[in-house]
């Protein structure tokens, strides 16, 4: 059907649908009725969701093209941030049929092959991300959903050259600046912008994730266990995206930022900021700044997990090819990081005027900035300034942590 796409930017959208289809592809034809997440929408929603917003933003606003079904415009233009304990009230019979879904589309696609030269790069690239961005989400929420419903693509891609087990403990990171933000020359999120040097104290850093096996040991001095670990016949096993598996105590542990923040004060450390952030995986010893942690080449499968390579974790000590130059390990990639920064504008802000709410509606003190990337991250969010954010509570984002302090 896209076969005639040629030029680059729609190769990138190409490869963005084959993205979201992919995870469509794994359902068994029952399963988007279901909710797996209480909070969030039926899985059906978003199979119209992501046509709707290219719709919506690139074919109706930009190109004033005619609405071909304004209800379905309307029905899955918006997805939920829920607050706690909140949860949608509609039944499976509020739903239109997979059918018409498909049909919707298959015309926005087809009106963007026709039309798509006509669009500003900008908001092609944010079509792109945004759809990018739901490929990491709905790998969330499909993680929760009843492995019945689930149809395995089989084994994850081999884990990255290892040098062995990693060293542990904690690396000196001398003081000096660091960068955050992007410049106007590139394409990010509003709130990437402005590009800003931050002056960063001399700190100390963990090497590597906190794992599994450390994080047992603080359950087991009363602890809560992390969302994804289960209890059974007195063993702990990891709920994996298709099976279950005994807890992979070398695996760097999903947690939500409060367990993360208990977890540093319980070892009497602390989260990094930010900064810390990115003076630990981007600085060099003579002040420089790399691209990525690993230097100025671009992300590959022997960097990091990353880039939809895996659909569960690899071992801390994994993908020694990606360190930073102070010897920080898997700044990238195997999981997000929670920082001890609360989202908020840079100096300079400015909201998107075709997309006004992507952050302003979350600077409201209740989210935390994450970085780095986690097995379903795109390879585009690798760039040094892009900002992650989820509550501190939310339980089902792929995040990890390292401790600053000792």
């Amino acid at each position: 059907m896209y076969a005639q796409i040629q030029n680059p930017t729609a190769v990138e959208m190409r490869s963005a649908w084959d993205s979201t289809d992919a995870l469509f592809d794994i359902l068994s034809p029952d399963a988007l009725l279901e909710r797996p997440v209480p909070e969030r929408h039926r899985l059906i929603f978003y199979l119209g969701h992501l046509e709707a917003f290219d719709w919506n933003l690139l074919c109706r606003r930009t190109l004033e093209q005619p609405s071909f079904h304004q209800a379905f415009d309307k029905l899955f233009e918006f997805g939920i941030d829920p607050l706690e304990g909140s949860t949608p009230v509609d039944r499976p019979g509020d739903w239109p049929t997979v059918a018409e879904i498909l049909r919707y589309r298959d015309r926005v696609r087809e009106t963007l092959l026709l039309r798509g030269g006509e669009l500003p790069d900008q908001l092609l690239h944010a079509a792109i991300e945004h759809r990018l961005m739901h490929a990491e989400t709905l790998a969330y929420l499909l993680h929760n959903l009843d492995y019945r419903f689930k149809i395995s693509p089989g084994r994850s891609a081999a884990i990255g050259q290892s040098a062995g087990p990693a060293t542990a403990g904690a690396v000196e990171i001398p003081g000096g600046e660091a960068t955050l933000g992007q410049g106007a020359e590139s394409f990010g999120w509003d709130n990437e912008y402005a590009r800003h040097r931050v002056e960063v104290p001399a700190f100390r850093i963990a090497r590597l994730n906190v794992t599994n096996g450390e994080f047992l040991e603080f359950v087991g001095q009363g602890g809560a266990p992390p969302y994804y670990w289960a209890h059974r016949n007195g063993q702990w096993f990891l709920r994996g995206m298709f099976e279950g598996i005994p807890l992979p105590l070398d695996w760097p542990v999903y947690v939500t930022h409060e367990q993360a923040a208990e977890y540093a004060r319980w070892r009497g450390a602390r989260l990094p900021n930010e900064a810390e952030y990115h003076r630990a995986a981007f600085g060099e010893p003579g002040g420089e700044e790399r691209t990525y942690p690993w230097g100025d080449a671009a992300p590959d499968r022997t960097r990091g997990n990353f880039g939809f390579a895996r659909w569960d974790p690899a071992p801390v000590a994994a993908y020694p090819l990606g360190d930073s130059a102070f010897g920080v390990s898997q700044l990238c990639g195997n999981g997000w990081e929670w920082t001890s920064t609360v989202f908020a504008p840079f100096p300079g802000f400015e909201p998107f005027p075709f997309y006004p709410g992507y952050s302003r509606d979350f600077f409201d003190g209740g989210h935390y900035v994450l970085k780095g990337a986690s097995p379903r991250t795109a390879g585009c969010f690798l760039r040094r300034s892009f900002r992650n954010w989820f509550r501190p509570r939310y339980p089902y984002v792929y995040a990890t942590f390292r401790t600053v302090g000792i």
